[in-house]
């Protein structure tokens, strides 16, 4: 059996554009997508690393990393995201796919093996530590089996099955699919920190971790995330107007993110025209 981590990676992101390119810690020329994946190569249940990118000239840049961490890389389409797995897992003989995002930083190894290990003691079809949301964003972990991967890649036909990977294993079609759940045991529960990137503001909170952390242990633990915001709350009110990025079933699950998002900002006229409009 080939367990192998699908690291999805791309320079244009829409709220911060090359992201995975900026310096962390902030001082120093490791990458975001070089903390990801070094971190990542501390799983003793991998068997392999690729980084999947897109056939875009500026993502010339990802697979250059790539080859400096000697890990291999994949490049296919931009927007379907679910195609450029499928393809980078087929093309390298995969059997179970763990999915880790290029945005996460901080992704904690131990926790992609407590995984991996859930995943196959249960013989699922898919198993991921966000189905309940326990664990801080951004150590967000799917594993799931090449088969249940074909199988969404030849039937999905949602715009947010494909930019997403999963949703129509874990979502729209979930009965279909035998599914596992991790939950964080009660010192790293805590789904109010976010260690994510998706915008400035979260940069400037993962620069201040690693700042606190790295010096002393360049691969420090989940545990130690968590300790540092429970000595240093006042952390969270770096990226606290953040939203995280989510996928949504109808126009009415986005318009009430909308209506969140208005909140944040106090536009709340805007937010009173969007609910006289809704209703």
């Amino acid at each position: 059996m080939k367990i192998t981590a699908i690291i999805q990676a791309r320079t244009s992101s829409t709220r911060l554009p090359k992201k995975v390119l900026l310096p962390l810690p902030y001082d120093t020329k490791i990458t975001v997508l070089q903390q990801v994946i070094r971190r990542t190569k501390k799983s003793n249940t991998i068997d392999d690393i690729i980084i999947a990118t897109t056939t875009d000239k500026e993502d010339e840049k990802i697979v250059e990393i790539a080859k400096k961490e000697s890990v291999k890389w994949f490049r296919g389409s931009k927007k379907n995201v679910l195609e450029r797995y499928y393809k980078a897992a087929k093309e390298n003989k995969s059997d179970v796919i763990v999915r880790i995002t290029s945005d996460c930083p901080c992704i904690d190894w131990n926790i992609i093996d407590k995984t991996v290990a859930t995943h196959l003691k249960q013989n699922a079809d898919y198993t991921s530590n966000t189905i309940k949301r326990t664990f801080p964003h951004g150590l967000d972990v799917e594993v799931f089996n090449f088969d249940a991967l074909e199988e969404a890649y030849c039937n999905a036909t949602k715009d947010f099955e494909k930019e997403h990977v999963c949703p129509y294993i874990h979502t729209t079609n979930k009965d279909k699919f035998k599914i596992a759940s991790v939950e964080a045991p009660p010192q790293l529960t805590a789904p109010d920190i976010r260690i994510t990137l998706d915008t400035k503001e979260d940069y400037a909170l993962l620069c201040v971790v690693f700042d606190y952390l790295y010096t002393n242990n360049p691969f420090f633990h989940a545990y130690d995330i968590v300790s540092l915001f429970k000595e240093k709350p006042w952390l969270k009110f770096i990226n606290e107007k953040v939203l995280q990025k989510k996928t949504f079933n109808s126009i009415e699950e986005e318009l009430e993110e909308a209506k969140k998002l208005l909140e944040l900002q106090e536009l709340n006229n805007a937010k009173e025209i969007l609910e006289k409009w809704k209703s």
